[in-house]
């Protein structure tokens, strides 16, 4: 998943940038309401966490433009604002879930992995194809009942693959959903990272290169 990281608390949005990117996800931060709101104009997120009290737009008006695009982005407010009546007033934005602070990480990125789930058609929790069984929930791949141990980076290029179910999938695609906007748009990085994938799919190599337009499964 690809997701924005707005909070004015820059050591805290770092730091919760710093463990989704451990997660598997790709993390872009905004320290400011106006940067965070023309990010979410450019770019295809699948969750905003969004802190409410924003210099530049506040967090509220940034749910509301979200909202008012159509956008397939989902919004997880986190705040201070801890009362009912805020709860239902940051929902009434257009909000898609409310997580008051301070929070226990854990909560906040099962909640980050919902709202990811939501902003894309159903699919299986477990992706499956041609022997390859990826599972979502607890990032595991298996190729024919053999486990493998893949990078990060590794997971969440075979899962796009996977949910592309056997469209070609080109190499922007790939560095727009698995990495973060600060990769060069020039880099080899998802040359390196399909090869390495590669083998340790071992063969037959499941990967299918079409020329000029990227990969499919």
């Amino acid at each position: 998943m690809r997701i924005l990281v707005a909070d004015d608390e820059t050591a805290l949005a770092d730091l919760i940038a710093t463990g989704l990117t451990r997660q598997g996800m790709a993390v872009d931060v905004a320290y400011r309401g106006d940067v965070a709101d023309e990010l979410l104009a450019v770019n295809d997120y699948d969750v905003v966490v969004l802190d409410r009290d924003l210099p530049g737009v506040h967090g509220d008006e940034v749910a509301r433009r979200v909202a008012g695009r159509g956008s397939v982005t989902r919004v997880l407010m986190l705040t201070a604002a801890t009362t009912l009546s805020d709860r239902v007033h940051g929902l009434e934005l257009g909000a898609d879930d409310y997580l008051t602070k301070p929070f226990e990480y854990p909560e906040l990125v099962a909640r980050v992995r919902a709202l990811g789930r939501r902003s894309v058609a159903p699919v299986a929790p477990v992706l499956e194809r041609g022997g390859l069984a990826l599972d979502t929930n607890r990032r595991m791949v298996t190729r024919h009942g053999r486990p493998l141990d893949l990078t990060a980076k590794e997971f969440g290029v075979l899962e796009t693959l996977l949910r592309a179910d056997g469209r070609v999938v080109s190499a922007e695609e790939l560095l727009e959903k698995v990495w973060d906007m600060n990769i060069d748009p020039f880099t080899s990085a998802v040359r390196v990272t399909m090869s390495k994938l590669r083998r340790k799919l071992g063969d037959p190599d499941p990967v299918r290169t079409v020329p000029g337009q990227g990969y499919a499964l």
